[in-house]
């Protein structure tokens, strides 16, 4: 997303580029990209975005970076190969920020750029290690790297989940059990004895099935590997990677599950960072990187939670799925109701992101036996789609007088958004009347997640909302789950707003608003 093209006025403007990223990449990554661009219009600045979300990156020209008088990054994650920035200054904050406060950080990156005392952008990750910018605590540094390695894991749970799902569709559920006594499932089992030239007797569906199961094990077996791989690499840069996959390799093999993998990997990103801090000759320098650091921090990491961590990892993972698995009845119920309010509570933000990381991190460790993380998934997504589908319904459908015209247009983009379960289609609304669109979002997410939980509603993937309805263990309940949260917050929501005044109402402005709506639905009359 790029601001207007210098023209004739280019040489007075200030020239600004930054990064936006969050965890999934999905939507706040463009919309905190498009409010910074805007804001730096209204403040009369050329803003060039380098958007980092889940789909290909389009990096910003070298020139442009070097001719920049200050960079923003509005970020949840690690910037990647934010050298290119080096010595600029620097503005930071979180990607919620750039969609929030966009104006702010603009103006902050403009003074940044008169001052010779602003915090700038350090040469490379590995230099920065704790910091972003000057002033982020140890909270906020932990969070971006966990978030950075969530980040990178999602892609491998989500290719896998879907996968498992269509080989299921393929070929059944009995593709995941073990075939006779061969000790193999039936998917090994047919994938070794069969080829395309020679099907199994189940037919072709059956044999693609059990390809498409198996490649999705396969997928999903990276997760915990990533997950180490990436909060390390966060940490301490490419050095990091190879010690943080390794000691997540290593919390697989001990049973030690998401939690081994997420504690190797801070292990191996702060072991990493702290041996490339270890002043050293000229010459040895150029193996540090390549040889020196991957092997005593992989040593280090991968020694802990072989020989000391692991265990104790084990049996409290062993414990935490015990608790999951025993859940029923008013347990299980009380689960999706937190699950549900933590979704709708900042819509995309630290909260619902804990919630999120929490269900997807689950996944890898979900079975045939096993199917209460696919039934966390569940209630988790459903629970998300809740917030812009209820926006979307009374803003379009129930009160439409009650919200504003640009409020309605982004109702009618919400309808989409909450189906693809992006809860960010909400926040505009949220921004606006944050009072009673909070609440009334989190009541009726609440309601979906108890109902997805109570009804056992599964799901094999991690996003996609109703698109991947393949992957849904009881498709049904899980529309039945989402219509009933969505009416709930719609109705809610209305309630607030027709007895719930912030300031009084302007009867003009309430009728001219009624009119345009009048207007707007008898253009579309047949």
């Amino acid at each position: 997303a790029d601001g207007d093209a210098a023209g004739s006025t280019a040489g007075a403007r200030k020239v600004l580029v930054g990064v936006t990223a969050c965890p999934t990449g999905i939507a706040h990554t463009y919309m905190a990209a498009d409010a910074l661009v805007a804001a730096a219009q209204r403040a009369g600045a050329e803003m060039h975005i380098e958007t980092q979300g889940s789909s290909q990156v389009e990096p910003l020209d070298p020139a442009l970076i070097a001719r920049a008088d200050a960079v923003v990054f509005a970020v949840d994650v690690d910037v990647r190969d934010r050298g290119r920035f080096a010595g600029k200054p620097l503005v930071a904050g979180p990607v919620k920020r750039g969609v929030d406060e966009p104006d702010k950080m603009i103006a902050e990156a403009l003074r940044a750029a008169d001052d010779p005392n602003a915090a700038r952008v350090h040469g490379n990750t590995a230099e920065a290690g704790s910091s972003t910018a000057k002033d982020e605590h140890f909270g906020q540094a932990l969070k971006r790297w966990l978030l950075t390695g969530v980040s990178y894991m999602i892609p491998f749970v989500a290719g896998g989940g879907l996968l498992i799902a269509l080989g299921f569709l393929l070929a059944g559920y009995g593709i995941a059990l073990t075939h006779g006594d061969s000790g193999q499932n039936n998917a090994v089992y047919t994938l070794t004895n069969y080829t395309l030239l020679n099907l199994p007797p189940e037919g072709l569906a059956y044999y693609l099935g059990a390809a498409a199961f198996q490649i999705g094990g396969v997928s999903l077996g990276f997760l915990v590997a990533a997950l180490a791989g990436y909060i390390a690499y966060a940490m301490a840069d490419r050095p990091g990677i190879a010690p943080g996959f390794v000691a997540g390799s290593i919390a697989v093999f001990m049973n030690a599950g998401f939690l081994g993998g997420l504690i190797g990997g801070l292990i191996a990103g702060a072991a990493a960072y702290w041996i490339g801090r270890i002043p050293t000759w000229r010459w040895l320098r150029g193996l540090m990187p390549v040889v020196i650091i991957p092997l005593f921090a992989s040593i280090i990491a991968s020694g802990l939670m072989l020989l000391v961590l692991g265990g104790p990892i084990a049996w409290l993972m062993t414990q935490l799925t015990e608790f999951l698995n025993s859940l029923s009845g008013a347990s299980a119920i009380l689960l999706g109701i937190i699950l549900g309010l933590m979704m709708a509570f900042d819509l995309g933000g630290p909260v619902n992101k804990v919630a999120y990381a929490f269900a997807v991190a689950g996944l890898g460790a979900g079975s045939a036996t096993n199917v209460v993380p696919f039934e966390i998934m569940a209630a988790v997504m459903a629970a998300g789609m809740v917030p812009p589908l209820a926006l979307a319904l009374a803003s379009t459908v129930l009160y439409r007088k009650g919200f504003t015209k640009p409020e309605r247009e982004n109702g009618k983009a919400a309808w989409l958004l909450g189906a693809s379960f992006i809860s960010e289609g909400a926040i505009p609304f949220a921004a606006a009347d944050p009072l009673r669109v909070i609440p009334a979002s989190m009541v009726g997410a609440a309601v979906t997640g108890a109902i997805s939980m109570a009804a056992g509603v599964t799901s094999r993937a991690p996003h996609g909302g109703i698109f991947v309805f393949f992957a849904i263990g009881d498709v049904a309940m899980f529309i039945v789950a989402i219509l009933a949260g969505t009416v709930v917050s719609a109705l809610v929501l209305v309630g607030l707003k027709k007895w719930v005044r912030r300031r009084p109402v302007d009867e003009a402005a309430a009728g001219s608003e009624a009119a345009v709506a009048a207007e707007t639905v008898g253009q579309r009359a047949p």
